[in-house]
């Protein structure tokens, strides 16, 4: 591979105080649950119950269910809650810092099943541990923030298509489900959420320099009203990056919105492999 091909990124996100919008709507909880596509006897991982709303609805569609709760007054309630229900162990821990691999191996799990209501100041980060873990996470379904849901799954030339579509959906077959309004939550948000299902079906998943790729991806959009070129001028000479262009017949004003997945990948081939 080519020695200036750019290497994988380490998140390390800076955590503002702890605050969650939980989820209090009974319907909407139902109807998210009903979404579900849990095996009855795989493993479920649910980051950030919370209060437990939608823990005590998932325990009954699931084999096992591990709850990743890192506030500590939540976990020493949860325990409290469910210490007599076999089928739920409440993990205190950052699933930042959780590997699922382990999770998996520790339940005697092939793979998993996660679900979450993840933190809006954190969403990007938890994608990406999760998605990374891709080996061991069957499917994913979450609720976002809906802006950011139609970032995951925004296709080429929209406004919304940038570095975390081609992220998310080089792992998976993002598809929103529906909307969620501020008052099913409380405290209520200033903006709609949305359930994004997340089957996990890697793109690429043979090729070694997958993490290249996706840090190659983010150089191209780092700069979104900057032309693919000039992104990639940080990182290669003109020459490279102009005849990478020209070999697929992209000219040198197109912008990384504007390619495809497939199209991106020819791209970093072209320039590092």
């Amino acid at each position: 591979m080519n020695d200036k091909c750019p290497g994988p990124t380490v998140l390390s996100p800076r955590r503002p105080k702890l605050g969650q919008h939980f989820l209090r709507d009974p319907h909407i909880c139902q109807r998210i649950v009903n979404a579900l596509a849990v095996r009855p006897a795989e493993l479920l991982v649910e980051i950030g119950p919370g209060h437990g709303v939608m823990t005590r609805l998932l325990a009954h569609r699931c084999h096992k269910l591990a709850a990743i709760e890192i506030d500590p007054a939540l976990a020493r309630n949860l325990r409290s809650e469910f210490r007599e229900d076999a089928r739920v162990e409440i993990l205190e821990q950052d699933v930042l810092h959780t590997s699922f691999t382990d999770l998996c191996e520790r339940y005697q799990a092939r793979d998993c099943y996660v679900f979450g209501n993840l933190p809006y100041y954190i969403t990007s980060p938890i994608l990406h541990h999760v998605l990374e873990a891709w080996k061991s996470v069957r499917h994913v379904t979450v609720m976002v923030q809906q802006e950011v849901a139609e970032r995951l799954v925004a296709s080429p030339g929209s406004r919304a298509y940038g570095y975390l579509s081609v992220f998310v959906q080089c792992f998976t077959r993002p598809q929103i489900l529906f909307g969620i309004p501020p008052g099913a939550f409380s405290p209520p948000p200033k903006v709609r959420s949305a359930l994004v299902d997340l089957p996990v079906s890697p793109r690429y998943p043979d090729e070694a320099p997958f993490t290249a790729f996706l840090k190659f991806a983010q150089l191209a959009f780092a700069h979104k009203r900057k032309s693919l070129l000039n992104n990639l001028l940080s990182s290669f000479s003109r020459s490279e990056a102009e005849a990478a262009l020209e070999a697929l017949a992209l000219g040198p004003r197109i912008r990384a919105e504007q390619l495809s997945l497939d199209q991106l990948r020819e791209v970093f081939q072209r320039l590092c492999l």
